[in-house]
């Protein structure tokens, strides 16, 4: 079928907008479909720290979108990259997970399991807890470390709700150190949009950002001067006030909406 949208290229949100839990969610199969079959160029960004590329690849092609690892670019990644580019081998006190820890690695840098670090790495943690916030202030107090973080979001939709995401361990974390965590390379970060366009060789003007979340993929879109195609298969549902304040450029009930 037909594409409804003239842009060169996608950028498509994961979480909420291509799938939610271990289901596709309407459309999705048949648009990317019909996106590669006409030649646009597409990538998955993602703000979810707790796994890896290659995982998401992996789970894209088990649930019938078959996809390369290079197709997908999530926060982790952007910040392994950003950190090694500012700070090559850094060493690094990680609030995040085994596959943060590992594409730190997979970097150059070196994950520590105490204080004395340059950075503390704040990321979406199911396993946060009074310890690691407890070193974070350590490191920050004692030895200067400076704070950099994946991603912004306060929750992480999954099937049946939301559960809390790594706002909550920034917020901590800002709370007893007092400094900032920054920057935060995830969406709405230029940063995290800047390997996104690198990887489709495309200018922004020829681009669509497709997601769930205004504050994220909406506002990153609308600051860097692409479309934004708002979904409402995740975070943001019909109705919700804000979506006239961010004002996207489509809105659409699912991705099926996307095809004429």
């Amino acid at each position: 079928m037909p594409v409804r949208f003239p842009y060169r290229g996608f950028i498509f949100d994961l979480d909420g907008t291509v799938y939610l839990g271990e289901q596709l969610l309407p459309g999705a199969k048949a648009v990317l479909e019909a996106l590669r079959a006409a030649g646009r160029r597409l990538c998955f960004l993602s703000n979810k720290p707790i796994q890896s590329r290659e995982d998401y690849a992996l789970k894209l092609t088990r649930l019938g979108v078959p996809t390369d690892v290079e197709e997908v670019i999530n926060s982790s990644y952007v910040l392994a990259r950003h950190l090694a580019r500012e700070a090559p081998g850094a060493r690094c006190f990680v609030i995040g997970e085994a596959p943060l820890r590992a594409e730190l690695e997979r970097a150059g840098l070196t994950p520590v399991d105490g204080p004395k670090v340059d950075y503390v790495v704040v990321a979406f943690d199911r396993t946060f807890d009074y310890r690691k916030l407890d070193v974070a202030l350590q490191a920050v107090k004692r030895y200067g470390a400076r704070l950099i973080g994946t991603n912004p979001d306060r929750t992480c939709p999954v099937a049946g709700g939301e559960i809390p995401d790594a706002a909550g361990m920034i917020g901590a974390v800002e709370g007893v150190t007092g400094r900032r965590v920054d920057p935060i390379v995830g969406k709405p970060s230029p940063i995290m949009l800047a390997v996104a366009l690198e990887r489709l060789g495309l200018a922004a003007r020829d681009c669509a950002v497709v997601g769930d979340r205004l504050e994220t993929d909406v506002a990153m879109g609308k600051a860097a001067g692409l479309a934004t195609i708002l979904v409402l298969t995740g975070i943001t549902r019909v109705g919700d006030p804000e979506i006239a304040r961010w004002q996207p450029d489509h809105v659409v009930a699912s991705l099926d909406d996307l095809l004429v």
